[in-house]
């Protein structure tokens, strides 16, 4: 699957390793994918505040990772989260709720090899970071995607419709800034 890769989006997989390692994250999750692509500017088209996006990002992993409809379900209950986060993070420090998990030592041999990173983390004193299920599952929908239109490769718009077709923190937090699956693939596919 990574040889339908474009350069810059197995540099947006590379960069969602960067990103986790970075955030001391035991795995590459969906954010890391969408900080990555943030960061190498695939977004920028549909004007994107690169800031406000990975601050919202935060945000929700500062509150475990909640999704709106969960937080709104326990809102219904007269159960304020931000209230528990507060006090949770008065006892235990900012960010107790977005804990790294215990780190892992296994990273899919089939992602690194394809990325041509078999060794280079390992020489580099850099710990392996396996991906979660659901980003595994960004990847897989991305060739599913590039599939449907047609595409012989999988570029940065694939990874991102692959985002936002998953429900999720991440897929909210890009329909508040305005992305949508749709707005992305009009603007983006021109």
């Amino acid at each position: 699957m990574f040889e339908r890769f474009t350069r810059d989006a197995r540099s947006t997989v590379t960069g969602a390793m960067s990103e986790a390692r970075r955030a001391g994250a035991a795995t590459v999750g969906e954010e890391h994918l969408l900080l990555s692509l943030l960061t190498l500017g695939a977004l920028d088209p549909l004007g994107v505040d690169r800031a406000a996006v990975a601050a919202d990002l935060a945000a929700a992993r500062r509150r475990g990772g909640m999704s709106r409809a969960d937080e709104e379900a326990l809102a219904g209950l007269g159960i304020d989260l931000t209230e528990i986060v507060s006090r949770i993070e008065e006892s235990h420090g900012q960010g107790a709720l977005a804990a790294p998990e215990p780190r892992r030592r296994t990273l899919g041999a089939s992602i690194r090899s394809a990325l041509g990173r078999e060794d280079a983390d390992d020489r580099a004193g850099s710990h392996r970071v396996p991906f979660t299920e659901g980003s595994k599952k960004v990847l897989e929908q991305s060739l599913r995607i590039a599939l449907g239109r047609k595409d012989n490769h999988i570029g940065t718009l694939h990874l991102l419709l692959a985002l936002l077709s998953r429900p999720g923190t991440v897929s909210e937090v890009l329909s508040d800034h305005g992305v949508t699956y749709s707005t992305a693939e009009t603007t983006l596919a021109a």
